[in-house]
């Protein structure tokens, strides 16, 4: 019996192979199951943040394109919004996208953002978890999509084309799910 998570893997594999066979450049990211890749990315606050760090916790993971956009400002205050929910949890809750460190900065403290948002000025991790995208054709950024990361370091959940607006409930409830699963099984 094939499993969903097997299905996906083949559908991945084989866009994959179409791709390469179309000549089209194609960023596969990690599917559900797979270790998650590991980053090295500076916060808010310049400190140094590892996947690596968090083993033995849940994390979620979510990337999003801009600083200060309208979307992406819903999307974060939306988790800061949360974060009581979302602590008693006890996962870790990271924000990443390809803006500078001193972005960040600024745009956590304007609205008062209490979790850490990694700068991935380098797109090396948004091109590893195959989120890196070109805006108008010019502008690389990462697509908003949340990963969820269990405590051994494997992909348990990929949200695709994340709606910025209650996205952190859906993942809250999840995250619980999972962890309940995880507990029971």
């Amino acid at each position: 019996m094939t499993t969903a998570a097997g299905l996906r893997s083949i559908g991945a594999t084989c866009l994959a192979a179409l791709a390469l066979w179309c000549g089209v450049a194609f960023a596969a990211g990690p599917t559900l199951g797979m270790m998650a890749p590991n980053f090295r990315l500076q916060d808010q606050n310049g400190e140094w943040h590892t996947l690596e760090q968090y083993r033995g916790k849940w994390v979620a993971l979510y990337f999003y394109p801009k600083d200060q956009t309208p979307g992406c400002t819903t999307q974060a205050c939306d988790f800061r919004d949360n974060i009581f929910a979302f602590r008693e949890t006890g996962a870790v809750l990271l924000g990443i996208s390809v803006d500078t460190v001193a972005s960040h900065k600024e745009f956590a403290e304007k609205h008062g953002l209490p979790f850490r948002i990694l700068a991935d000025s380098s797109k090396q991790t948004a091109a590893d978890y195959g989120v890196l995208t070109k805006l108008f054709g010019l502008l690389e950024v990462a697509k908003r999509e949340t990963f969820l990361i269990d405590p051994q370091g494997r992909v348990a959940k990929h949200y695709f084309d994340v709606k910025p607006e209650g996205h952190s409930t859906m993942v809250i409830a999840d995250l619980k799910a999972l962890m309940a699963k995880q507990k029971g099984g």
